[in-house]
């Protein structure tokens, strides 16, 4: 079966690996971290990493589930307007595009769109940047991630007492594709 992997990174992620796990077309979802180095430990990053940022891997099947609608998901539960270390990374060259049109959209939402005297609307979404929000989320290629520790994956079904900012199961019921 032909899969794809894209890597997301903001708020909590073991949070996010539990949301992304019960997503249909997704695969497997891992923990760990992206840094800007090659670095092959978990635990101990290399000192001079200029980024080492949790996130988690998604693994999914393109047919079964677009990368656009994994990205509405990760939109839903963490803002992108907020100033976070939200961020979108993809491995393959082809996800580039689809991707930076998706934050392009998500950056201009709720933007009206340009009326030119002559009643022609142009669909210009860079047309007057005080009109737009500030959109954090990042974008770019990933250079390495390092996958958990075992005992890190899937932890809050090993710990369901901890508290989680995301209500997990009022989340999954409202969840329809």
């Amino acid at each position: 079966m032909y899969t794809k992997k894209i890597f997301f990174s903001g708020g909590n992620v073991r949070e996010l690996q539990e949301i992304f796990a019960d997503v249909p077309g997704v695969i497997d979802v891992t923990v760990g971290k992206i840094s800007a180095r090659n670095v092959h430990s978990y635990v101990e990053p290399e000192p001079q990493a200029v980024e080492n940022i949790s996130a988690v891997q998604i693994e999914f099947n393109p047919k079964r589930m677009d990368l656009s609608m994994l990205m509405d998901v990760l939109f839903t539960v963490l803002n992108p307007y907020a100033d976070k270390t939200l961020g979108v990374w993809y491995s393959s060259g082809e996800d580039e595009p689809q991707v930076e049109l998706h934050l392009n959209f998500i950056a201009n939402r709720g933007k009206e769109p340009v009326v030119y005297r002559a009643c022609i609307t142009v669909n210009d979404p860079n047309s007057d940047a005080r009109r737009s929000r500030k959109c954090f989320a990042r974008v770019g290629r990933l250079t390495n991630f390092t996958a958990a520790p075992a005992d890190e994956q899937f932890f809050l079904r090993r710990h369901p007492e901890i508290p989680t900012d995301i209500d997990l199961t009022k989340f999954k019921t409202s969840l329809r594709f």
